[in-house]
């Protein structure tokens, strides 16, 4: 995929707030520190396009951005806010969870992962959190240029076996770098794939009694080693 423009389009509190469900949605979330405002400017190739701060989980709002004038890539606050005030991390948690089970344009979650420690509970319970509510994700391990390549995979492999006991197929999973760019042609693929997919469900609508909102199409497909 080519990414010939990327413009931000708004900032949302909450679900009810955010922009007309037109375009289908790619969200990208992690644990505060994470490196995902990195991540996405890697994807987008705009260095500043969300704003890379020193201060864990910066990010307050849900995020948006139209690529392509074809998608949009929703920049999630992260979970384990360290910085914020409790009631203001309540609600923020909660607005995130209000769009991930409520929005029916979200086609993808990418979850991050830092490959550089071994798996923490907070990012398994996330991972399970979305597994049992059915959210279409992947698995993006980031910062894999900041081990060698063997602590890396160690680290991986052990968060894999952690959580391969809630589905026959474990899910799909990627290794990222920021500062390499490794993995942006990975995950610019799922998105890619994912939108042709839709394409054509929408060739074939006529022959359908009701049209699929995007999870569901998602959903349907056979051939992903996904967990819903």
């Amino acid at each position: 995929m080519n990414i010939t423009s990327a413009v931000f389009d708004c900032s949302s509190p909450d679900l009810d707030s955010c922009p007309a469900e037109s375009l289908p949605e790619f969200a990208f979330i992690g644990r505060s520190n994470v490196g995902k405002s990195s991540l996405v400017n890697m994807l987008a190739q705009k260095p500043d396009m969300a704003r890379v701060s020193p201060v864990p989980g910066f990010t307050k709002l849900i995020n948006f951005f139209t690529i392509n004038n074809s998608w949009y890539l929703v920049d999630l606050p992260g979970y384990g806010f360290a910085q914020v005030a409790q009631k203001d991390s309540s609600r923020f948690n909660k607005s995130v969870a209000d769009y991930l089970q409520n929005r029916p344009t979200l086609c993808c979650v990418f979850a991050l992962i830092d490959s550089s420690l071994p798996p923490q509970s907070i990012d398994l319970e996330f991972v399970e959190w979305l597994t049992r509510n059915s959210i279409p994700y992947v698995l993006v391990f980031t910062k894999a240029d900041k081990q060698g390549s063997t602590k890396v995979q160690k680290n991986i492999d052990d968060f894999m076996k952690c959580i391969s006991k809630w589905f026959a197929q474990p899910p799909a999973y990627y290794k990222c770098s920021a500062q390499t760019k490794q993995g942006r042609d990975e995950l610019l693929g799922v998105i890619e794939q994912t939108l042709k997919d839709i394409v054509a469900q929408e060739k074939t609508k006529t022959t359908q009694p009701q049209k699929m909102s995007v999870r569901q199409l998602h959903k349907k497909r056979s051939d992903l080693t996904r967990p819903w």
